[in-house]
């Protein structure tokens, strides 16, 4: 099969949607097929065996290291060249949508993949009176894909709310080998914790739609340790406001699995996420999880089996929540270890091979089945 991935961000770019680009080519070309990127933003210009076609982009306003790709005749001309059997549209935005107009052009199957809530996303940084027309846009880009996999339950239901059709559930995969309890390093948290303190993390972008101001409610947790792993534009922002906490930055490979296992909680504080895979590793690493009850974390975390969830919508009450749910981890040691043995088995079932597997066999096979792509009007 040869299979275009429309990748609205990629390497080197860091986060949800370049990771999931780079697990789906590495084992499409694991199982014999041909892949080709089209992404925005400079880099290079292929990935192992696979080409990177880039394609002109501009900075966002809100956040200027993520580049927005645009519409660009470069896309058209290396999609008809490569003359794919599908196009896989990776959370598709103006990029995605120059990409179904060529695939209906050229009758090429279409699987889109929701990823991005943009609405959430628009909403933390303050853009007001904006939801029905970001709304609608969206129903018009995914209601012309021949298929599109949300990944969790709420997002399918967001989806559904403004009528988008042929929808069908496809989660993320995780490493089930990287992220693992026996990565726990305990130089690591002799070094992060010597005085024994209780660590808990936070792994992810540091930014504005991430909410992550709340975790100065439990930086200064007595017995508590805040460890942050990652890095993004409000960092000085969580610096300042949480001077005794432990800023790893960004880390990946095996030190991100080591860092991530040697949690003994991991918070989260996103509102937004349409799955939170950093949560998925979590889980897979043995650490229960706190976070809020909304979006794909409601299908992560179990409360009280996995993890703890506390109200989405930001309030004293939630903080409370927030705070009463990290004190109640960090002050019961046994039911720490319950909940991460319970964390690893939640997900077990989830290995990226098993998840990609279905991506090809289950939602690439029925595009194909299909005539052409069909063309709504929004």
């Amino acid at each position: 099969m040869r299979v275009a991935v429309i990748a609205e961000s990629f390497l080197p770019q860091v986060n949800g949607v370049a990771n999931s680009v780079r697990h789906l080519v590495d084992h499409l070309v694991e199982r014999g097929h041909q892949a080709l990127i089209v992404a925005p933003g400079p880099g290079e210009d292929a990935h192992g065996p696979t080409p990177v076609v880039r394609v002109r982009s501009l900075p966002l306003p809100m956040y200027p290291d993520f580049p927005l790709g645009l519409p660009d005749a470069g896309l058209r001309k290396a999609v008809t060249e490569f003359a794919p059997d599908v196009i896989h549209l990776a959370s598709p935005l103006m990029l995605g949508m120059s990409a179904l107009r060529t695939a209906e052009k050229f009758a090429i199957p279409t699987v889109a993949i929701y990823q991005t809530d943009v609405v959430g996303f628009a909403q933390q940084y303050g853009f007001v009176g904006v939801e029905r027309a970001l709304w609608a846009w969206m129903r018009r880009s995914y209601a012309r894909a021949g298929r599109t996999l949300a990944p969790s339950r709420a997002a399918l239901a967001q989806l559904a709310e403004i009528k988008v059709p042929r929808l069908h559930c496809w989660p993320r995969g995780v490493d089930l080998r990287r992220f693992h309890p026996s990565r726990r390093d305990p130089g690591l948290r002799r070094r992060l914790a010597p005085g024994g303190e209780v660590l808990v993390g936070y792994v992810g972008r540091v930014a504005t739609e991430k909410r992550v101001h709340l975790l100065r409610h439990i930086a200064g947790l007595p017995g508590v340790r805040l460890v942050v792993v990652g890095d993004g534009p409000a960092i000085d922002e969580v610096r300042a406001q949480a001077p005794g906490a432990a800023f790893l930055g960004m880390q990946g490979g095996l030190d991100l699995a080591r860092a991530i296992a040697s949690l003994d909680v991991f918070v989260h504080t996103g509102a937004h996420e349409t799955f939170c895979q950093a949560a998925q590793e979590a889980l897979a690493s043995g650490v229960p999880v706190v976070a809020p009850a909304a979006g794909g974390l409601l299908d992560l975390v179990v409360p009280g089996r996995t993890g703890l969830l506390y109200p989405p919508v930001e309030s004293e009450v939630a903080v409370q929540a927030f705070r009463d749910a990290v004190l109640q981890l960090a002050h019961d040691e046994p039911l720490r270890q319950e909940m991460g043995e319970a964390a690893r088995m939640s997900v077990r079932e989830r290995s990226w091979e098993r998840i990609l597997d279905e991506l090809i066999e289950v939602h690439y096979r029925a595009v194909l089945r299909r005539p052409a792509t069909p063309t709504l009007a929004a």
